[in-house]
């Protein structure tokens, strides 16, 4: 569908409203409001004119039968758009046509979720003469600016994602979707597309344009109506539920106990089907008939419309369909791997929505209402209605939920077709998968019948982000052992406990696969990429064990002869234990005689859990004298602290603020042992465009200072003096630390050095025999004559060419082979940069990330309101784990090797990641591709092992295990994937590709990719339904959502504001983080502080405009920044608690924290505040965003579902953009 179309979604309504879960009100043709009938989808076999007999408008898409909790089941299908062809007949398009835009829908901001309303919308009247040629679909459509324009037509609609069908659980072969009611139960998620009842219903009011702010008081659009909508006026705004308007994709309540959701490891569910209308195809315009619904039918044999027959096969559910009988949360039976259809895991509803009091029944036979002056919604406003007590009420409507069938599990839909194989029988208002086949067994449409207004996809009838997090969060309540092979862990965003059981924690390895495809063919054809996030020194949590160490003495650890695996889990003893094979390579090595051990009766060596290596999936080996460099033990290592002296340092106030805190900092060194002094030496420098190095040797009375001016070839000085213990210098360091900022408080120097300062570290390291690391404060592009000058290169004519790589790359070569000495010296780098201009971090760049560092960066940095910041992250940057001189090697069984790797390291061959530093908090990508086939019985392992020299100077070697299950069925593989990983992978891919190819095709290489991951599952794993479905496997459902995040980011697509060092800083960022930091950056999380508790934190609200309320206070995390953004009509009371003052125009929005409030909600939300700083390696600063303030555009970059400044579309477009992607890829 052109994705400017909106593509309407299917309203939420197509599955019953949340709350319409009553038994009795049965969702087939029956009076159905319009908002509310689930519209299945355009049919393309009938001409504008009379419908065939049998045939309704909406029979297009299949439904599906929905499974009580309709986020699951990704397979669910979206109907992004059905793939028939245009009815010879259709009109002419009504608008002009419309540009196709990157992929958006109309202009119109979409507004994403149900409008606000103030008061109950107006009806339009009764009698507006509906002209059948409205709209034609098959025209491009004039993007609205603005919600009411021309009324779309049906036909329009139909292409619209109105139909998106998100159905979760395998259909029922008889009927279309509906889960058998029950109060607690979410209504049927078909996302079918919503009916086009004929009764209008007046568009919401305009407050709810997405562009306006809503209106005061009235509670964002965010909200979710759950339960009976509450009168417009005054409804809560309830974050943590779906609006019951909305397709239940989105609740983000957990599901109650009751119903439990499906681990996440097995099966989540059938696939979601998102129907949404085609996309790119014209559609036919609708008839006049009603729709028949693909619900399922009234309760009882009452024909579901006046004017009709009753529909065929749609009594109770046949016999030949039991409901799936693995309880919720078993495991799936073979089959299809879940796909998306809600299946089970959309919590329930919490109370029964009362029927929508008054409305005509869709499909009375009279003449259909004129709909002239219905607006086009634009954004599917229908959809978003909440039911009201607006006009008589008609018979029941297709909203009701089915009686209980008989052999049904209540509150669990049957599942969907696509889950577990059943064949489907053609269902009534299902046209067949393909185009233009009848649809046997619908009754007809009656005659008359206007079709509704134009939807546009409903935010919330696709996949919710939070609505994922909190079902993992709801099912996770007891610890992850990491036992059994191939189980996937659960979340990031959950707070679960780990138990090494033989495989290494997730807190170490994450997966982007736990079921790897048996062979490179399975592989290239799903596209998933199969890769592991290894985070060796990650911190593990206090109730956690940190790894064991182990010591073998002189002989040192027990390794395959062969392949030089060390011993793990995997070592399979033989020959009553005097021998072992090796579970990567297969070969068989001799037992050193003091490690033998007998076996027990199954083969097991009786001291198997005495030894953490061979029980554990993670432990450490004090290594011996042969794994140090030259066969020498290491000396202690060394941090040499360098510090920019120019006028802008001492101007700024930094050069002072670093020699006040590095006084108390040195007390902090990282140590093996809390009660020991750390070994570590220390050592200073300053710098402009000379260096000066001091002497602080413990028997002087007063520091020396050493110049050296001729920087072209560097030497150091001094060697007796410069590196000396803090206990010992203490004194002379901190008169040394008093002089410097007097020293040069009256320079005039601005031109500085920056290479021959990190030749000064290395050389004092080389001439000390040891490892260490280099703290670089530094301000300024370096433009004086010294080896590494730099000139200003930021060229604005240059983004978006295919010139643009090149700023991405080194201006200079000595910066590489400045790295590349310091890595062979294990001198890591770690730069902290205070620029108020362009300094070319791109080239500073190269020597912090090939040797392990990190860098910081203080843009403008002023000293009050960035002290806190800078030293925050100083302090963890001194006293954090941290390994020298490290070399890790990533082993795997035969079948698939480590071929690629991403992060901040240094490789001279294939194998080895070198890394001068390696700290908590760096992560390390490693992507696996086959070598020859793996079997599905012994799995694909892998051994990640990093040489290291401790901070106290021991050689360790730390091994982390992992094994996964192989599978040669690509539903296998499908089934058991994390996004979250997945992402992490495609993040770092991407954005280290920017230094080698234009941008514009590193977002086309992400799209095309993921495109063909859904359109792989689609073809081979879900059950046949119509193209205009847009189907997603239940655990890849938000990899859309997530994917577009990465394209939007300002590394691929830069805002005008965004400077390239602010790029070059993310891209080299990202490329260390974990899964739980990219994670939170990509889609950052957005809390409604308002509902703030004691105990727990509230559900957090999916990141878009319209789910802000003016009333509301939001605190918003990106693992970067921390926001609080506070809305214009905020109740004095909270304003009282929160900031101390009662006015909205007294905030002061240049505050960095809270003021301390002596109140129960002051004191949480600063516990909030610091227990997020805390999660995060570096330091948030907090920004207080009042809402229409300046500000608010820093904070709106970050509301990442809707469409950025910088051109980056929204969620709802990318999808609708995704599901064209895919179905070019399956025609």
């Amino acid at each position: 569908m052109n994705v400017n179309q909106h593509t309407p979604m299917a309203s939420p309504y197509g599955q019953p409203q949340p709350g319409y879960a009553q038994p009795g009100y049965a969702p087939l043709d029956g009076g159905y409001p319009a908002p509310y009938a689930p519209y299945n989808g355009p049919a393309s076999a009938y001409q504008p004119g009379v419908p065939p007999q049998g045939y309704s408008p909406f029979t297009s898409f299949p439904s599906k039968a929905v499974a009580a909790n309709p986020v699951s089941d990704l397979s669910s299908p979206l109907d992004l758009g059905q793939a028939r062809g245009p009815p010879n007949a259709a009109p002419p398009p009504v608008s002009a046509p419309q540009q196709y835009n990157q992929y958006s829908h109309s202009q119109v901001d979409m507004q994403n979720g149900p409008p606000t309303m103030t008061q109950a919308p107006p009806r339009p009247a009764a009698a507006q003469p509906y002209s059948q040629g409205h709209t034609n679909m098959t025209g491009p459509h004039p993007s609205y600016p603005q919600h009411y324009g021309p009324p779309p037509t049906m036909q329009q609609v139909t292409s619209q994602m109105t139909g998106m069908q998100i159905t979760s659980g395998p259909p029922t072969p008889a009927g279309p979707g509906y889960a058998p009611p029950h109060s607690s139960q979410l209504p049927i998620s078909t996302y079918s597309a919503p009916p086009q009842p004929s009764y209008t219903q007046a568009p919401p009011p305009a407050s709810s344009a997405p562009t306006q702010p809503p209106p005061p008081g009235v509670p964002a659009a965010s909200q979710q109506y759950y339960g009976g909508p509450p009168p417009p006026s005054q409804q809560p705004f309830d974050s943590s539920r779906p609006p019951t308007s909305q397709q239940q994709f989105t609740s983000s309540a957990p599901p109650p106990p009751s119903q439990q959701t499906f681990p996440p490891s097995s099966f989540s569910g059938p696939p979601t089907r998102l129907q949404a209308a085609p996309v790119s195809q014209p559609q036919p315009p609708f008839p006049a008939a009603p729709p028949s619904l693909s619900s399922a039918p009234p309760p009882g044999s009452q024909p579901g419309f006046a004017g009709g027959p009753p529909p065929i096969a749609q009594g109770s559910f046949p016999p030949q369909l039991p409901p799936p009988s693995s309880q919720p949360g078993s495991f799936p039976p073979p089959g299809p791997p879940p796909t998306s259809v809600a299946s089970g895991q959309y919590p329930p509803m919490s109370q029964p929505q009362q029927p929508p009091a008054a409305q005509p029944s869709p499909y009375h036979s009279g003449p259909p209402p004129p709909r002239a002056q219905m607006p086009p919604t634009s954004m599917g406003q229908s959809n978003h209605l909440p039911p009201g007590p607006q006009g008589p009420q008609g018979p029941p409507g297709p909203l009701q939920q089915p009686p209980v069938q008989p052999g049904m599990q209540t509150g669990y839909p049957p599942q969907q077709n696509g889950a577990f194989g059943q064949a489907r029988s053609p269902q009534p208002g299902y046209a067949g998968p393909y185009p233009g086949q009848p649809n046997y067994g619908a009754s007809a449409p009656a005659p008359g019948v206007a079709p509704a207004p134009q939807k546009r996809l409903d935010p919330d009838a696709i996949p919710s982000p939070i609505q994922v997090i909190e079902d993992d969060k709801a099912k996770t309540n007891e610890p992850f052992t990491t036992g059994v092979r191939g189980q996937a862990p659960p979340l990031v965003t959950t707070n679960f406990q780990v138990k090494d059981q033989g495989n290494a924690s997730p807190r170490f390895i994450r997966c982007t696969a736990y079921n790897m495809p048996c062979t490179s063919d399975m592989a290239k054809q799903s596209q998933v990429p199969l890769a592991a996030v290894i985070k060796p020194l990650a911190t593990l949590p206090p109730d956690e064990t940190p790894p064991y160490v182990v010591d073998h003495g002189e002989a040192g650890p027990i390794r395959c002869n062969r392949c030089k695996a060390y011993m793990c889990p995997y070592m399979q003893f033989i020959e009553g234990g005097r021998r072992f094979q090796c579970g990567f390579c297969s070969c068989v090595t001799e037992v050193p005689p003091h490690y033998f051990q007998h076996l027990d009766h199954t083969g097991k060596r009786m001291d198997c859990y005495d030894r953490p290596e061979l029980s554990l999936g993670s432990y450490e080996y004090l290594a011996t004298v042969d794994y140090c460099k030259n066969n020498k033990l290491p000396q202690p290592p060394a941090f040499i602290f360098l510090i920019d002296v120019s006028y802008n340092a001492v101007k700024s106030g930094m050069v002072s603020i670093v020699c006040n805190e590095l006084k108390s900092l040195l007390d902090l060194l990282p140590r093996q042992n809390p009660e020991v002094d750390s070994v570590i030496r220390v050592g200073f420098v300053t710098y402009n465009k000379v260096l000066h190095f001091y002497n602080v040797k413990s028997t002087l009375a007063q520091p020396q200072m050493l110049v050296v001016s001729d920087v072209s070839d560097m030497f150091v000085p001094l060697l007796d003096g410069f590196l000396v213990n803090v206990t010992e210098s203490r004194q002379v360091i901190e008169s040394l630390l008093d002089q410097i900022p007097e020293m040069f408080a009256d320079t005039r120097e601005t031109e500085t050095v920056f290479v021959p300062v990190i030749q000064a570290g290395l050389e004092a390291l080389k001439a000390a025999d040891c490892a260490g690391k280099l703290f670089v404060f530094h301000t300024s592009l370096p433009i004086a004559e010294a080896p590494g000058k730099l000139k200003n290169r930021e060229d604005k004519k240059l983004i978006g060419t295919d010139k643009e790589k090149t700023l991405f790359q080194p201006q200079v070569g000595v910066y590489n082979s400045l790295a590349k000495e310091c890595v062979a010296q294990g001198c890591c780098v770690d730069l902290f940069l205070f620029p108020n201009q362009y300094v070319d971090l791109a080239t500073l760049g190269v020597v912090p990330v090939s040797t392990g560092g990190s860098i910081y960066k203080y843009t403008y940095f002023q000293a009050q309101t960035d002290q806190e910041r800078f030293l925050n992250d100083l302090r963890r940057d001194v006293q954090k784990q941290v390994g020298f001189d490290a070399v890790m090697r990533v082993r795997t069984s035969t079948g698939i090797r480590a071929t690629d790797f991403f992060g901040s390291f240094y490789m001279n061959n294939t194998t080895d990641v070198e890394l001068a530093g390696l700290d908590c908090d760096k992560a390390i990508t490693v992507e696996f591709k086959h070598d020859d086939k793996l079997s599905e019985e012994t799995g694909a392992l892998m051994q990640c092992a990093v040489l290291y020299t401790s901070c106290s100077g021991q050689r360790r070697l730390r091994i982390h295990n992992m094994a996964v299950n192989c599978c040669a069925q690509l539903a296998d593989l499908y089934r058991n994937c994390e996004t979250d990983t997945i992402i992490n992978y495609f993040a770092k891919y991407a954005f280290r590709g920017v230094a080698n190819n234009p941008t514009k095709a590193v977002r086309d290489t992400l799209v095309n990719q993921c495109a063909q991951i859904l359109a792989c599952y689609r073809k081979n794993c879900a059950s046949p339904s119509s193209a205009g479905q847009l189907i997603l496997p239940e655990c890849m459902k938000l990899l859309p959502v997530y994917l577009n995040c990465v394209m939007k980011s300002d590394v691929l697509l830069p805002g005008a504001d965004v400077s390239l060092d602010d790029r070059a800083y993310l891209k080299q960022l990202i490329g260390c983080m974990d899964v739980a930091e990219t994670h939170v950056f990509f889609y950052p999380r957005l809390l409604p502080v308002m509902k703030l508790e004691s105990g727990s934190l509230p559900v957090a609200v999916r990141d878009s405009e319209e789910r802000l309320s003016k009333g509301g206070v939001y605190l918003m995390e990106t693992g970067l920044h921390l926001f609080l953004w506070v809305g214009a009509s905020v109740q004095q009371e909270l304003l009282l608690s929160i900031f101390g003052t009662p006015s909205f125009s007294q905030i002061d929005p240049n505050m960095t924290n809270l003021p301390v409030l002596d109140n129960p909600f002051s004191q949480r939300l600063r516990e909030v505040v610091d227990s997020f700083r805390a999660q995060r390696s570096r330091y948030m600063k907090l920004m207080v965003v009042k809402q229409e303030d300046r500000a608010e555009l820093t904070f709106k970059h970050f509301l990442v579902e809707d469409k950025s400044a910088s051109g980056g579309a929204s969620y709802v477009d990318f999808l609708c953009h995704m599901h064209k992607e895919i179905r070019q890829l399956l025609s």
